[in-house]
């Protein structure tokens, strides 16, 4: 099982529109980053976790853990011209972007924030902490263990 972190601005979509959600479950839909996208294409799969992050606020924090439901499919948010996702160089033939479901798992009673990881000596690593831009990042198993235990999950 791999580790993943997923940041969401929650006035656009929050845990709590997740827990909402048919099944607890949506697409993680509008990644507009190659990296980021290579991620959910090639990286993430069934059943791995995935801490959902809460960015663009203050403070930023980690909220909740999903799971992933559905391994990278092509997002087709990117073909329509109506949606707010639409990118008129990704073609249906030859599509750039990807999405994966996600579905949730805990919603946390201690969120992590951002200040309290970079506290952390054992995270100071962490691509979150060192490259902030990307809105989906891998994460170690033992940033993993480490962000659970300050959520006060076991």
């Amino acid at each position: 099982m791999r580790y993943w972190l997923a940041k969401s601005e929650p006035d656009a979509f929050s845990f709590d529109d997740l827990l909402r959600r048919h099944g607890r479950t949506t697409c993680w839909d509008g990644v507009r980053n190659f990296a980021a996208r290579n991620f959910l294409r090639d990286g993430m799969r069934m059943g791995d976790r995935v801490f959902f992050y809460h960015s663009s606020i203050d403070p930023q924090v980690i909220v909740g853990e999903c799971e992933v439901a559905r391994e990278g499919y092509v997002d087709h948010t990117a073909f329509d011209i109506k949606h707010r996702h639409y990118d008129p160089d990704s073609k249906q033939g030859d599509p750039q972007w990807y999405m994966v479901d996600l579905r949730a798992v805990a919603q946390f009673t201690k969120p992590v924030t951002l200040a309290q990881m970079k506290l952390k000596a054992t995270l100071k690593e962490m691509a979150l902490i060192k490259i902030g831009r990307l809105s989906v990042t891998p994460v170690t198993d033992k940033e993993y263990k480490v962000i659970r235990g300050m959520a006060g999950e076991r």
